[in-house]
């Protein structure tokens, strides 16, 4: 399992499948959409984070199928993949609110002038 919180590309493949199984490609495109277009996964990157990823017991391989001549594996979430996403979910969440409060905070009265103006 993942102790630390995860890194960016990490954290959006494991959305990328949280919904549904992809293959590769497909996972490409998804983490484009999930981040807007901000990451952009090259294929070796992918393959080396999805080898890192089944070695963890994060995701798994769906099925393998023959695609024009090249096999085609689909990967999947698995329980534990499951559970370290929301744990990372929840995280970044409670950040998120506690940013939101610190600068609603920040922005509530303005501050009193050192010195004073004469």
């Amino acid at each position: 399992m993942v102790e630390r919180s995860l890194q960016e590309p990490t954290l959006l493949l494991l959305t990328a499948l949280a919904d549904a199984p992809r293959h590769g490609y497909a996972l490409i495109q998804e983490v484009a959409a999930i981040s807007d277009g901000r990451v952009r996964l090259r294929t070796g990157t992918l393959y080396g984070a999805l080898e890192r990823l089944l070695g963890q017991g994060l995701i798994r391989v769906a099925s393998e199928e023959v695609v024009d001549g090249r096999a085609r594996r689909t990967y999947a979430l698995t329980d534990p993949g499951r559970e370290v996403l929301a744990a990372e979910a929840e995280r970044l969440q409670a950040v998120a609110v506690e940013a939101k409060r610190r600068l609603t905070a920040g922005h509530t009265a303005p501050r009193p002038r050192l010195g004073g103006a004469h």
